[in-house]
């Protein structure tokens, strides 16, 4: 007999929806972590579901002789679930980190989650019905109801709350605690007069053991996750900070030259060292600023390295930067390395800062403008190869003055060939004529760039320095010149495709090429 029938029912069906809201979390956490550290998110994510609701299945499957004993088997899996579920993202950055694997354990855990949550369905539902005697389709209706309730709040939560709050690797761990308290004290609460003291005993104290594993990993946290990020990283670690967009860290050593190399990672890729930059923003932004440059418009470069080169033209009125993450500006307004090395070019006053995604703030963008640089991380996943399409592009064209120039960071002619020719093909489908150039950057290695104008004012790369101004230290008529001829084995494939919204053949290309080097 169970006492106050409709409390219990109430409280059962509360747990179905905290469940499932966790159960959601994990799937998110795993997702978000692969795109953290591996990148190609549409490859993560479907990786993940897919392995996911096929465990789900099994699980389901795999629980139907435990429903014999649905409490105390449900409160086991839900403290197994709280168990793998919590300490799923800690685990598998450790791994990363030490081992070197990520994927081939994440289908793992993946798969050990779905099967935990694929059990719980058979199970609660049994629970529910010895609650209230009633048909088995009203059950089923009131248990996926909110089910799928707890789903949506779970998958809204992650991103909102638990991510800013308590960051990826504690958000995991309090899910974990959430989901043993709710899936194994509230249940055994319930059930309390089904269910053998011993059992109950047994399970509050499995629960109370998982609690305390949970407990000590969140207030370690910090240490693990310092130690095992140190591990991904050659020089020690100044600064980290992972922000809903991305992971940023900035390492500082003794270089080869005898100088301090600052050098600033978004999600383990290299975007500079202080030892050698200049010779790829001086690449970036002189071309560009060659012809006529009142209003300049840079697309990333959140650092403010490219904004330092602009601000050597007196003849600049106004900088319009746009960067999608304000922890990168404020990096580059308030960190003392870095605004040294960008000459506080933050600070200017003809500079303005939109935070935005480049994408769309680029289909209402208050052209023209006479200079355009493109400075964005490579094309690894969907929410960057858009900024390489063609229909990005398009709306390029539409933004720049008749006689303006335009140059986009594009890659490694050398290493991602393949790569490098998809964007600059993009760029002349999108109808604006291309003059291709690659320079070398040790730390990047060979690098590539295109030049885009209108095709009325097509011309090759020059340099045109105020009066005055002192000289670049690496870029100079001459080297202009020699980057733009690529020797036989960079040439252009003939079989390279455009980048598009619907086919974004870059990610294929990048993943494929990048993965070797």
């Amino acid at each position: 007999m169970i006492p106050r029938p409709r409390l219990a029912r109430f409280l059962l069906l509360l747990t179905v929806f905290l469940c499932a809201a966790c159960g959601l979390v994990y799937e998110l956490a795993l997702v978000a972590l692969g795109g953290y550290l591996i990148g190609n998110s549409v490859f993560q994510t479907s990786l993940v579901l897919s392995v996911m609701v096929f465990a789900m299945g099994v699980g389901s499957l795999l629980a139907k002789p435990l429903r014999a004993r649905a409490v105390g088997a449900f409160a086991l899996v839900e403290g197994l679930l709280a168990l793998v579920g919590g300490f799923s993202v800690l685990l598998l950055y450790v791994l990363f980190a030490w081992v070197g694997i990520y994927t081939e354990a994440m289908v793992v855990v993946a798969f050990v989650v779905g099967v935990l949550i694929g059990a719980e369905i058979p199970l609660l539902m049994t629970m529910l019905q010895r609650i209230r005697r009633q048909e088995a389709g009203g059950a089923v209706a009131d248990m996926f109801a909110v089910d799928y309730l707890g789903a949506l709040i779970g998958g809204l939560c992650f991103p909102l709350l638990l991510l800013p709050t308590f960051g990826q690797l504690r958000g995991a761990l309090v899910v974990g605690a959430v989901n043993a308290v709710v899936g194994m004290a509230v249940v055994l609460w319930i059930f309390r007069r089904q269910t053998r003291r011993m059992v109950r005993g047994a399970l509050l104290a499995t629960m109370a053991v998982i609690l305390t594993l949970l407990t000590g990993a969140y207030v370690f946290a910090d240490d693990i996750e310092i130690t095992a990020r140190q591990r991904l990283y050659r020089d020690p670690i100044m600064l980290a900070e992972r922000t809903p967009y991305q992971e940023i860290v900035v390492t500082r050593s003794l270089a080869f030259t005898g100088d301090r190399d600052l050098r600033l990672f978004l999600n383990g890729d290299l975007q500079f060292s202080s030892v050698d930059e200049y010779r790829y923003h001086e690449s970036l932004t002189h071309p560009a600023l060659a012809g006529p440059h009142q209003r300049v418009l840079v697309l990333g470069g959140g650092d403010g390295l490219a904004l330092r080169e602009i601000l050597r033209y007196p003849d600049v009125e106004e900088v319009t930067l746009v960067e999608l993450d304000p922890a990168m500006t404020d990096l580059g307004t308030g960190y003392q390395p870095l605004r040294d090395l960008n000459d506080d070019a933050f600070h200017d006053e003809r500079v303005t800062v939109v935070h935005d995604d480049a994408f769309n703030w680029l289909r209402d963008a208050p052209g023209p403008y006479d200079a355009v640089l493109i400075d964005f991380p490579d094309p690894d996943d969907t929410s960057t190869a858009k900024l390489y399409s063609v229909e990005f592009y398009s709306m390029l064209a539409q933004v720049l003055a008749p006689d303006g120039r335009a140059v986009i960071q594009s890659g490694s002619p050398f290493f991602a060939p393949r790569s490098y020719w998809s964007i600059a093909s993009s760029v002349t489908e999108a109808g604006l004529a291309t003059v291709p150039y690659q320079v070398d950057v040790p730390s990047f290695g060979n690098w590539g760039f295109v030049l885009a104008t209108l095709p009325d004012t097509a011309t090759p790369p020059t340099l045109r320095l105020p009066d005055n101004a002192p000289p670049l230290r690496f870029l100079s008529p001459e080297v202009l010149q020699a980057a733009q001829v690529f020797p036989p084995d960079r040439q252009r494939p003939t079989d390279i495709r455009p980048n598009t919204l619907m086919n974004p053949v870059v990610i294929d290309y990048a993943r494929d090429e990048w993965q070797y080097n």
